[in-house]
């Protein structure tokens, strides 16, 4: 187990667009279990910063869930909902610097300008990136606002999938901070909340590792302490696809939570469990066990026969 040298401060971020699943199950016990293994904190964040996909009730029953599996946080439960003025501060520093610039472009645009110029429709062209930040909005609409990119890599070393990297301009494009309908993006939101809680260390699955480059870069430009990342396997179904509402993964049985435990413990490469009265002991057990180097880096099909 590495030493660390400063309070370890992990978190569960999910959001409330569906109810817990076996996958977050997979990664809420996995961010718990390397908290408590160094002695450390572990918090939970609601990402509810999109309304028309949000589920109601569902920020209160995955609290519950997590409760009911003897996962307990370590202090006050933050709602990105409630944070909207720290991430247009954020936003504001970086109009300051230069750094971001008002964006007109609409999907078709992006892409027709990406066909155009032989590049990969998924990269931003940069089309909009000489506006003056003071551009009136056309045609009523607003902007959406994108942070400008470097041609250079930046890359990390993570703490299961090992080093990974990307050159920002060449791979992304300059990407939305806010966007047109007024929604803050995913990128700025996380990167502003993880520096005001003081997470040291981040422990989620590997669907995200692509957005890792790009909020270490973001970190820079805000001048916010980069923390540990590791990437988990994704846990996907008999077709390969990842769990998740749009896949309709099964909610959580809280009626089944220990074998759902040790179904979890044995996909992160713990030993066999021993029977146990409650719930808190066998979590106890995997902390005492708990090897993030053990766990492994491609997908685990959950439903595969043998």
């Amino acid at each position: 187990m590495e030493f660390i040298h400063q309070p370890y401060i992990g978190r569960f971020a999910p959001s409330p667009t569906g109810l817990l699943h076996i996958g977050s199950l997979f990664t809420a016990v996995a961010s718990f279990l390397d908290a408590r293994a160094h002695n450390g904190q572990w918090l939970v964040r609601i990402e509810d910063l999109d309304p028309p996909r949000e589920i109601n009730g569902a920020a209160a029953a995955i609290l519950r869930t997590l409760n009911a599996f003897g996962l307990e946080w370590d202090a006050e439960v933050v709602y990105q909902s409630q944070r909207h003025h720290h991430y247009q501060a954020a936003l504001e520093r970086l109009q300051q610097q230069n750094l971001v610039y008002p964006c007109f472009c609409s999907r078709k645009m992006v892409q027709h300008h990406a066909v155009r110029m032989g590049m990969d429709g998924a990269v931003y062209g940069g089309i909009c990136a000489g506006l003056p930040l003071n551009r009136l909005p056309e045609n009523d609409k607003l902007p959406a606002w994108r942070l400008r990119t470097p041609d250079a890599v930046i890359g990390f070393d993570d703490a299961i999938v090992g080093h990974y990297q990307q050159n920002l301009a060449h791979d992304i494009g300059d990407f939305i901070l806010l966007r047109a309908d007024g929604l803050w993006a995913y990128q700025l939101a996380v990167v502003v909340d993880d520096a005001a809680q003081g997470i040291t260390h981040i422990v989620r699955g590997q669907d995200l590792l692509v957005s890792a480059p790009r909020q270490i870069y973001l970190q820079q430009c805000l001048n916010l302490p980069t923390p540990h990342y590791a990437h988990l396997p994704l846990l996907t179904n008999a077709q390969g696809q990842k769990w998740s509402k749009q896949t309709l993964a099964p909610i959580l049985n809280i009626r089944q939570r220990e074998n759902l435990l040790r179904q979890v413990f044995a996909y992160l490469r713990l030993p066999e469990a021993p029977e146990v009265n409650h719930i808190e002991d066998l979590l106890l057990w995997a902390v005492q066990h708990w090897q993030i180097t053990n766990v492994s880096v491609g997908s685990i099909n959950t439903e595969k026969s043998g």
